[in-house]
């Protein structure tokens, strides 16, 4: 294990998938191909460095609202894919690490064959234990803060939970990132500089490193180069 100070929760924003195809006059199924590949490989370094909690923000609301339908039927198939591996290979990385797999967003949205892969994958990985990866698919933050918003009124309204009770950690019990905390540092590549609606309540305090690298060409020395250059960062947290 690399000996710096490492974000406890990393989250990633995975963007230029597309592009990198385009620059190589690929089409774009391929590049969502090699940015599923690079996942595993960012899990690894991860584990090197000791970051025992990712978030990869895979699909967002608004894509799968505005992307064309053939585009999101290749990620759907990318998707279950990786799944159907998991579920079946004991030597995948996910099992062999024992990495708890979560899921963020509004999976009821997706197709139902990949729900059932996703409940399956959630509850074969349940007890690991040694590392979690969150992915946060059909998933948006201001979404989640209303969901969580509509929770607590209906606590309310049943005369479970007390109006003046309504704090922060009320709040954070009814997120779907309930039980994690919140990312020490958020990494995203292919050049924008914004958030694009991902962990907006818990990015509150964050550390950011925007890259100009599109995803699948993100290289391992650039990758511990963003988080060394996050170990040396002074986080004051408003002091």
């Amino acid at each position: 294990m690399i000996n710096i100070k490492t974000p406890v929760h990393l989250g990633i924003i995975p963007d230029g998938n597309r592009r990198f195809a385009k620059n190589i006059m690929e089409n774009p199924e391929k590049g969502h191909d090699w940015g599923m590949k690079k996942v595993a490989s960012i899990m690894e370094w991860c584990r090197e460095l000791g970051i025992k909690n990712v978030t990869f923000y895979t699909l967002s609301l608004e894509n799968l609202e505005r992307r064309p339908e053939m585009e999101l039927k290749f990620l759907f198939i990318l998707f279950k894919k990786e799944l159907d591996e998991i579920l079946e290979d004991k030597n995948h990385w996910v099992n062999k690490n024992r990495t708890k797999v979560n899921f963020l967003g509004e999976t009821h949205m997706l197709p139902k064959d990949l729900q059932e892969k996703i409940d399956s994958v959630r509850k074969l990985t349940k007890d690991y234990s040694d590392w979690s990866m969150n992915l946060a698919i059909a998933y948006g933050g201001r979404q989640e803060i209303v969901n969580a918003v509509r929770n607590i009124v209906s606590e309310v309204s049943a005369g479970k939970l007390s109006p003046d009770k309504i704090d922060e950690a009320v709040i954070r019990h009814n997120l779907l990132t309930n039980g994690s905390p919140d990312p020490d540092l958020i990494i995203r590549t292919g050049g924008e500089k914004r958030i694009s609606n991902f962990l907006t309540f818990q990015s509150t305090y964050s550390e950011f490193m925007f890259l100009d690298t599109l995803w699948p060409d993100l290289k391992k020395d650039e990758f511990m180069d963003a988080v060394n250059d996050f170990s040396e960062r002074d986080r004051r947290f408003g002091k």
